[in-house]
């Protein structure tokens, strides 16, 4: 989708399709692969439909749907190998080159939230949640940034792009990184966050296959925040992966990107749809005083005929 297309969309709010693989060592798309992510550059990819899909294709897509963050290649673009250090504790450099469709190097990007390219780099037991931003070289094509792994482990790097006059995509590799490795324990539902002195609780039910609204309120010290900064186009900025198969989706909060000095809180909206029900992971990035801050949950997608007054139970993560 061209940028024009995109910020057509952006002031609707943004409705967005959770989905996309949770592998430990290898980006192989499950047959139950789903979700078309719609968030891009301030905007979304043409609308789908809000009923998940439910028959594949030889292409590695769902009907209906596109595959995101899953694989090295898609739509014509590749991710080459990544260049990083091989173990704990070892000062270096993570890079990678992005190629086209014929082949080339990619050199020219299009800015979405106020970046060429957004790297997410997460442990397969979801720990250790990173959100960067490499330097471009244009002479090679190379992305790169300086890098120390703090903890050994299998890692997902996912870039997020839009080249020139093409399609937004997300690739993605895994990097086995070498020393003691103790995994996190099985993700459990929480909704609530404790990170640099703030307080932030999400709010809301994921619903399977039907749109639904997370909002997220921060504090600190008992009081209300009104002073969050636009961070990356927005006052929030959220990245959510499915438990189990390591699925990725890039989306903002409601509304218009803020002016310069804007600011905004202490409530924050999302407009959701995940394509199954399951366990999500979240990561919420915020920004207050020049400082950017990253708070997680875990929630819980239950199905439709679930998630009305049929049942008492809490789904929201509580």
């Amino acid at each position: 989708m061209n940028t024009a297309s995109r910020l057509g969309l952006y002031g609707a709010g943004l409705v967005v399709v959770f989905g996309v693989a949770f592998a430990v060592a290898g980006a192989v798309v499950p047959d139950s692969a789903v979700a078309s992510w719609m968030e891009r550059g301030g905007a979304g990819h043409d609308e789908q439909s809000a009923e998940p899909a439910t028959q594949n294709t030889d292409n590695g897509k769902e009907q209906g749907t596109d595959v995101s963050g899953v694989m090295i290649a898609a739509s014509g673009y590749t991710i080459g190998a990544i260049s990083a250090p091989g173990e704990t504790g070892t000062a270096g450099e993570l890079s990678f080159v992005v190629r086209g469709p014929e082949g080339e190097p990619v050199t020219s990007y299009e800015t979405a939230h106020g970046k060429q390219l957004h790297l997410i780099v997460v442990r397969s037991d979801g720990s250790r949640y990173r959100h960067v931003h490499p330097v471009l070289d244009v002479g090679t094509g190379a992305w790169s940034l300086p890098w120390t792994w703090e903890a050994a482990g299998t890692y997902r790097v996912y870039a997020d792009f839009t080249a020139s006059d093409g399609p937004g995509v997300t690739l993605s590799r895994t990097v086995d990184v070498g020393g003691p490795f103790t995994p996190q324990p099985p993700a459990e539902t929480r909704s609530t966050a404790t990170v640099d002195g703030f307080d932030v609780s999400i709010s809301g039910d994921l619903v399977a296959g039907a749109g639904s609204e997370l909002t997220v309120e921060i504090a600190r010290d008992g009081v209300p925040v009104t002073a969050l900064e636009p961070y990356l186009g927005a006052f929030g900025h959220l990245v959510a992966l499915r438990d189990g198969d390591l699925a990725y989706l890039h989306v903002h909060a409601h509304g218009d990107e803020p002016e310069p000095g804007e600011v905004a809180g202490p409530e924050v909206v999302f407009t959701a749809q995940a394509p199954t029900a399951g366990r999500y992971l979240l990561y919420l990035d915020f920004q207050v005083d020049g400082k950017v801050h990253t708070a997680p949950f875990v929630l819980d997608a239950v199905p439709a005929d679930l998630s009305s007054n049929d049942t008492g139970d809490d789904h929201g993560g509580h």
